[in-house]
């Protein structure tokens, strides 16, 4: 679950409405009324100043952005024939009462992919202000008339349909930055495609994201979510991801599938106390077996035998795994023979950070035993091997869960945005994060990279 908060992006969206408003290209105008004649060319907006903004949600629709009471800044070149006088040169203008209204309908489309599907704008003004001197006052009086119905038409016909496309298509293609199902490594890729459409609140914006993993080699592999739903009731941040159990489930399934988590112990990687523990231990079994074998090398081989479950509380999240020990030894030039089947049980304490918009965990292990899968009195026999094996275990095989877990995976934000100032918080059954966003390039900036990006993949 994603929660969304409209307050700190307002300063981003402001930039990029005056941005896309300051881009846009107005038509030469001319006119005639009796003697006089006029034309007005090289309109450009150079500053809008956005006094009363406001972004907030509508309820069941979307996004609206509502600017009042604000102005914009203008110049233009004019020349005027009036009689037999002939007049040019260049004019700063106001625009004052500047109103601008616009809505954004947000929906999941076909692909599972945020959307904005539909915008309504409606743009007035109110007054305008241009301050002309020289000899022909009465025709730049005629002219600030003409220029105050020229912007109410450029506002009609040109601010509504530029912040459309904006919205329609430049915005479109950013979101199309936000990863839906994508790899996340050689094993395995993510799945982030909205389940339904986004519930808007007069708070927040609320998505609800697939969030599972699965094995790129397997990608149709039913899992059920049988997880508690998240709940945020937080709303001091921006941003709020909530992390149900199956989110962490299904990463380690999928994992666990791919077949990532099984190892050997072996010559230089098995310690050389574990080594001689094992010898010391087997020693009989060697021996009844083959004497020959006596000073043949040991391994062991680590096989997670179902796929590691994660448990979340208020306490903090635990992830539990069980795994097959097999102790083997390794004639040379011939098939391995096992010595002995064991069961491990271990429990990871794990920690889930955020950075940027990377989301790691990192394990410890927190508890372990080991019993035989042969008999009772084996089991007692394996007692000596307890703590030799956690070491073991602490140092080959929690590195190797780690090493796939620290690499994290990306959380579903456009390019150009980062989570900053995170805060990770535990709760019955799901994660929640809250962060600040951190937007490392202008929104304008940001949608006109999407819009190189895909330009290029169009082209490949």
């Amino acid at each position: 679950m994603f929660d969304i908060f409209p307050f700190p992006v307002k300063t981003e969206t402001e930039k990029f409405v005056e941005e896309e408003l300051s881009n846009i290209s107005m038509p030469e105008m001319k006119g005639k009324d009796g003697r006089f004649q006029y034309t007005i060319t090289d309109v450009k907006i150079t500053e809008l100043n956005l006094t009363h903004a406001e972004l907030k949600f509508i309820p069941n629709v979307g996004l609206l952005f509502d600017v009042q009471n604000s102005s914009i800044s203008l110049t233009f070149n004019r020349r005027i024939l009036y009689w037999f006088f002939y007049d040019t040169g260049n004019i700063n203008a106001s625009a004052e009462g500047v109103n601008i209204n616009t809505a954004l309908k947000v929906v999941r489309d076909e692909d599972g992919r945020l959307k904005i599907s539909n915008i309504t704008c409606d743009a007035k003004i109110n007054k305008m202000k241009a301050k002309f001197s020289g000899t022909l006052g009465r025709v730049y009086d005629f002219l600030a008339r003409v220029l105050t119905t020229g912007m109410r038409f450029v506002l009609n016909q040109q601010i509504c349909p530029a912040l459309n496309h904006a919205a329609l298509v430049d915005v479109n293609s950013m979101l199309d930055t936000i990863p839906v199902r994508t790899e996340v490594d050689e094993f395995i890729g993510i799945d982030y495609a909205l389940i339904d459409d986004p519930v808007v609140t007069s708070q927040s914006l609320d998505m609800h994201f697939r969030g599972m993993f699965f094995d790129l080699a397997h990608q149709n592999i039913t899992q059920v979510n049988s997880a508690v739903d998240p709940v945020i009731r937080e709303y001091d941040r921006m941003v709020y991801l909530a992390l149900s159990e199956f989110f962490f489930d299904s990463g380690m399934f999928s994992y666990y599938t791919a077949g990532i988590f099984q190892t050997e112990i072996v010559n230089e990687k098995m310690p050389k106390d574990l080594e001689m523990l094992l010898r010391t231990t087997y020693f009989g079994a060697i021996m009844m077996l083959n004497p020959a074998l006596v000073d043949s090398p040991l391994s062991l081989q680590l096989a997670v035998n179902s796929p590691p479950k994660t448990t979340i509380k208020t306490s903090g999240a635990t992830v539990v795994m069980t795994a097959i020990v097999k102790v083997m030894v390794l004639p040379p030039g011939q098939d391995p023979v096992q010595l002995s089947s064991m069961t491990m049980e271990a429990k990871f304490n794990a920690k889930v950070s955020m950075r940027g918009k990377r989301l790691s965990v990192h394990a410890d292990l927190r508890r372990f035993k080991i019993f035989s899968n042969q008999s009772a009195l084996e089991s007692l026999a394996l007692i000596p091997l307890q703590a030799p094996l956690k070491t073991m275990l602490q140092m080959s095989v929690v590195p190797l869960i780690n090493n796939w877990t620290k690499r994290g995976v990306r959380i579903p934000l456009a390019d150009g945005m980062d989570f900053i100032e995170e805060v990770v918080e535990y709760h019955n059954g799901f994660i929640v994060i809250g962060a600040n966003l951190h937007f490392s390039k202008g929104l304008r900036d940001m949608v006109a990279g999407s819009m190189e990006t895909a330009a290029q993949n169009n082209t490949l």
